[in-house]
């Protein structure tokens, strides 16, 4: 099953904490994202190019709490805003199963957008969260509705005690993702018209 990178997920304890602080490291204004009554969350979004983007999550304290665990661990998020996840696209989620412990897809909507993203059944998925969701979308993709303020995915670099059986999980994958053994961690590298910016 071909997977490419999709977006990578910043967690905060807020939405207002977690924009500002990616505004105040990157030095741009970060786009609306919108609400996901499904989960119970909101985002704000930033284009890394035409068919990829970061986006900042936070639990909205406006709407109902689901009955089920929110994604990427969000029930249980505490600290300063993170890298806490990354999401590859796949074309059929249904073509063949998808590793163990990444959960069952999910439908999910908001206006002319629709998706299925793989949410694991405790709300983080395997290797302490940092093994990637998959997503299919039907149709439309956000990215090329963000602007394009230039930045780009230089890496996003993965650690974990386990990361041989992590990488081993992935064949083929993006060049741009680096793997590493040590305590779990996402960090991103990121090409901006200012220079490399670390997250």
């Amino acid at each position: 099953m071909a997977a490419v990178l999709d977006h990578v997920a910043i967690a905060a304890a807020s939405l207002g904490e977690g924009v500002a602080w990616v505004e105040e490291r990157l030095g741009v204004r970060m786009a609306p994202g919108g609400e996901h009554a499904e989960m119970g969350t909101h985002n704000r979004l930033l284009s890394l190019g035409p068919q990829e983007y970061l986006e900042v999550i936070a639990v909205n304290p406006d709407a109902p709490r689901p009955t089920h665990p929110r994604w990427f661990g969000l029930d249980r998020f505490a600290g300063p805003p993170r890298v806490a996840a990354w999401v590859l696209r796949v074309p059929d989620l249904d073509a063949r199963p998808l590793p163990d412990g990444v959960g069952p897809p999910m439908a999910l909507r908001r206006g002319d957008l629709a998706w299925r993203l793989t949410v694991p059944a405790g709300g983080l998925g395997p290797f302490d969260g940092l093994f990637p969701s998959f997503i299919e979308w039907a149709g439309a993709h956000p990215a090329p509705r963000l602007p394009d303020l230039g930045l780009r995915l230089a890496a996003l670099e993965i650690t974990h005690p386990e990361i041989t059986a992590l990488a081993a999980l992935l064949p083929g994958r993006d060049a741009r993702i680096a793997f590493a053994h040590g305590a779990p961690g996402l960090r991103l590298r990121l090409d901006t018209p200012e220079g490399e910016r670390r997250i």
